[in-house]
């Protein structure tokens, strides 16, 4: 199954029979263009090196893998151990996938990049790319998560960037996607489009992985540096897919250890108000496989195949689907797939600022509450890593809102 893993996906962007190409002909000789881009530049020792010392010296790669004593005394039970993307310079894991591309536009002769936000974390870090190799730099962004995400409408602006209002549908991710893809048809020939997660059309699943796969490949070191011995599970939250992924990808292939088969993966995806309650963004609890974006996935639709609205107290989660690898993954049972609710997940946003000194980003606590309930009933000598994704600077406004607190 490894060796499997290792070559997908196919030369079509297929995860078995996932992912693919679903795009107007005027958008195939971009796409055909980017692959073709990427393969070169994946071999190119020059764009490896610069991606590399940027890495180190821009981004501040690699973020520590930090023990949470307090986090693993109060629920008692495994090790809890987090990887501190929060660390990266703008805030969240988002910078290794948006510095990359940007570079990679850079080499193609773009002069201008788009992007699509939810929470406002990949519009900032794209505006930053795009402020640091020099392009012209355009984010569209739901009304909604403009609201909830004020604080980063304004980062973005301050990089450079015009930020594009979206008003259509539910004004969250998955229309400000359809937008940046309208704008990407229109604006071809100059402008390359950042898709910001493991979602789209290929080779974005592909790419994005691997820009983000850097995580794991950290976290596997450390964690073998600091406890001698694997991790027992790994746990992430879920929007598009790129921060678990990231973190995933390296447990999964081959080339690492047999080992790597025993480690169990969790994915959590936004149970917002409840699945009964259709509030939700839990496309593996309650969506059904079809096309949309670009992309054959899991997605939250009805019966005549309509996208349905959406709901998560955390922007970045708010998507109607998930990337293509994470639905193989499912097929395989090899990743588990849940959910945390709105409540939950703000209990365990306050639990970690209380016992760890860290506040984190809305989408991270959704991992956090899923570790609440994992971890207890695991041995005292497991180990659990969970992916801090983001910092919660951002989100402490909307949560001051949602307790009924006057800033």
């Amino acid at each position: 199954m490894n060796k499997k893993i290792k070559k997908l996906p196919d030369s079509k962007g297929h995860f078995n029979g996932y992912g693919g190409r679903f795009v107007p002909e005027t958008l195939m000789p971009a796409l055909i263009e980017l692959e073709q881009a990427y393969k070169k530049c994946k071999k190119d020792k020059g764009f490896l090196s610069e991606l590399d010392l940027l890495q180190r010296t821009y981004i501040g790669r690699p973020t520590p893998l930090y023990f949470a004593r307090m986090l693993t005394e109060n629920l008692g039970g495994a090790k809890i151990y987090l990887k501190r993307e929060d660390l990266c310079h703008t805030g969240a894991h988002k910078i290794n996938n948006a510095l990359a591309q940007a570079l990679l536009a850079k080499k193609m002769g773009k002069t201008r990049l788009i992007a699509e936000t939810g929470a406002g974390q990949h519009g900032v870090a794209t505006a930053t790319g795009a402020a640091l190799v020099g392009l012209e730099c355009e984010i569209y962004m739901g009304s909604e998560d403009m609201r909830r995400q004020s604080l980063n409408v304004f980062r973005m602006r301050l990089l450079g960037a015009k930020v594009t209002e979206v008003t259509t549908g539910s004004k969250t991710l998955k229309d400000a996607i359809s937008e940046s893809l309208r704008d990407w048809t229109t604006n071809v020939r100059n402008t390359h489009y950042i898709l910001g997660t493991v979602f789209g059309p290929h080779p974005y699943p592909r790419m994005v992985r691997d820009f983000q796969s850097v995580i794991g490949i950290e976290a596997r070191k450390q964690i073998l540096k600091a406890e001698k011995k694997l991790p027992d599970c790994l746990i992430a939250c879920v929007g598009g897919g790129s921060n678990s992924i990231g973190l995933f990808y390296a447990f999964l292939t081959s080339h690492v250890s047999p080992l790597m088969s025993y480690v169990r993966m969790i994915g959590v995806e936004a149970g917002g108000q409840g699945i009964e309650s259709g509030l939700h963004a839990a496309r593996f609890a309650g969506g059904s496989l079809g096309v949309f974006q670009g992309c054959k996935s899991y997605l939250l639709q009805d019966d005549d195949g309509n996208v349905l609205t959406t709901h998560s107290v955390s922007a970045g989660l708010d998507y109607a689907s998930v990337g293509p690898e994470h639905c193989y993954m499912r097929d395989l049972k090899r990743i588990e797939y849940t959910y945390a609710t709105d409540d939950e997940a703000m209990n365990a946003f306050e639990l970690l600022s209380r016992t760890e000194g860290i506040i984190p980003a809305l989408e991270s606590a959704h991992a956090i509450a899923e570790t609440v309930k994992v971890a207890p009933a695991m041995p005292k000598d497991s180990i659990i890593i969970v992916n801090l994704s983001g910092r919660g600077d951002k989100d402490v406004q909307e949560a001051a809102r949602i307790k009924g607190i006057t800033l």
